[in-house]
């Protein structure tokens, strides 16, 4: 080899490996980023377990009272009673509607938080080319020669590929 072709591979060396980090970079950021999100879920998914406790608390209190007027131990009218549950319940539900509502909002933040940096990403992801000189018909014939047992530099001569380039392949496809 000449010292063109020997500048060109590590080139092309210096390229993949340059990828590769970006790659794992990437990669890392999802996974900071999901760990995130999976605990403002955590915390979303207890408030609303509190919001079940309280909701289970208030069908319990309803029944209680709805038993102590069907009993007949109140002496006050069917009116009056109706106006008393309607004020008891309007007094529980309130500090429940509201917590949804801080729910809800926070639902819609971590929503459009996440919107942006899935465009974020698939933008940078965009940005990251592969070599020209790999194809997918280039693949199959690179995983074909290799299972027949021809060498990584035997495929890299007959297909006119650098041999980082088929190791590449070979790596990508989980073959070596």
């Amino acid at each position: 080899m000449n010292i063109i072709q020997i500048l060109i591979t590590y080139k092309l060396e210096f390229i993949i490996a340059l990828m590769s980090l970006i790659i794992l970079y990437l990669i890392y950021y999802v996974y900071e980023k999901d760990s995130q999100y999976s605990k403002n879920i955590r915390s979303i998914a207890s408030v609303v377990e509190d919001l079940n406790r309280d909701m289970f608390y208030l069908r319990n209190k309803l029944t209680e009272t709805t038993k102590k007027i069907d009993g007949g131990t109140s002496r006050m009218g069917d009116d009056e009673i109706y106006q008393e549950i309607e004020r008891t319940v309007y007094d529980m539900i309130q500090p429940i509607a509201l917590t949804l509502k801080e729910v809800q909002s926070s639902i819609t933040a971590i929503d459009s938080q996440l919107e942006s940096r899935i465009a974020n990403l698939e933008n940078g992801v965009k940005q990251i080319s592969i070599p020209s000189s790999i194809h997918g018909n280039d693949d199959e014939k690179i995983i074909s020669l290799y299972k027949q047992g021809v060498s990584v530099e035997t495929i890299a001569k007959e297909l006119h590929l650098a041999k980082p380039e088929v190791e590449f392949v070979l790596k990508i496809n989980k073959i070596k």
